[in-house]
Order: C-alpha cells, then sequence, then structure tokens
C-alpha cells in the first residue's frame, strides 16, 4: 500500500523534483477541517496510483519557506509535478471523484 510522503526543506528537492514519475504534493495543515477530510481520500489515491503517481503531504506550517515558491495561498492546495515543475493545481475540498479527474488530465 502506497502513502504519502512526508516532505519537508530537506527531502522536497529529492522527492519532486528527482521522481520518475509525476508527484502530487498536498500542501495542508493540522488545523485545516478540508484537509482532514482529503488526506484519507488522496490516501486511497496513493494506493489506486501507485507506479504512476507519486503523492506528498506538506505542513505549511511546519515547511512556510516552500509554498510561496509555488503561490500556495489557500489550503488544502494540490499541486501536481512532472520533472519537478509544477503542472496542474487545484485548490479547495474536493471530492475523490473531482481528484481523479484532476489527476486523470494531468497525467495524459
Amino acid at each position: 500500500m502506497a502513502k504519502p510522503i512526508a516532505v519537508d526543506e530537506n527531502n522536497f528537492d529529492k522527492v519532486v523534483g528527482e521522481s520518475k514519475i509525476p508527484v502530487l504534493v498536498d500542501f495542508w495543515a493540522s488545523w485545516c477541517p478540508p484537509c482532514q477530510v482529503i488526506g484519507p481520500i488522496l490516501e486511497e489515491l496513493a494506493t489506486e496510483y501507485s507506479g504512476k503517481l507519486n503523492f506528498a503531504k506538506l505542513n505549511v506550517d511546519k515547511v512556510p519557506m516552500i509554498p510561496p515558491r509555488y503561490g500556495i495561498h489557500s489550503i488544502p492546495t494540490l499541486l501536481i509535478f512532472k520533472g519537478g515543475k509544477p503542472l496542474k493545481q487545484i485548490v479547495g475540498l474536493k471530492n475523490k471523484a473531482e481528484l481523479k479527474r484532476f489527476i486523470e488530465t494531468a497525467l495524459a
């Protein structure tokens, strides 16, 4: 079972920038109710897309330096990176079907 990887300043560039496959990064915080709802959905999707898409979680309170690099102002924000570069972004609470559509269009 694939699980999202926690990323911070020490491993973000390696996990996201050096990945051979696209990476979905969940920018979240523990105090954010929509973030708490979307977390388990992303864990399910990490299993479903294992081998096609890696999943990472970045706590914006613990890692405040990275979100501004990508214009992250609201959470939850999901950003898909390909080749270390931002490819597609979605903001706010989405259901599983919406998240799958987001992922599929990014991977197409």
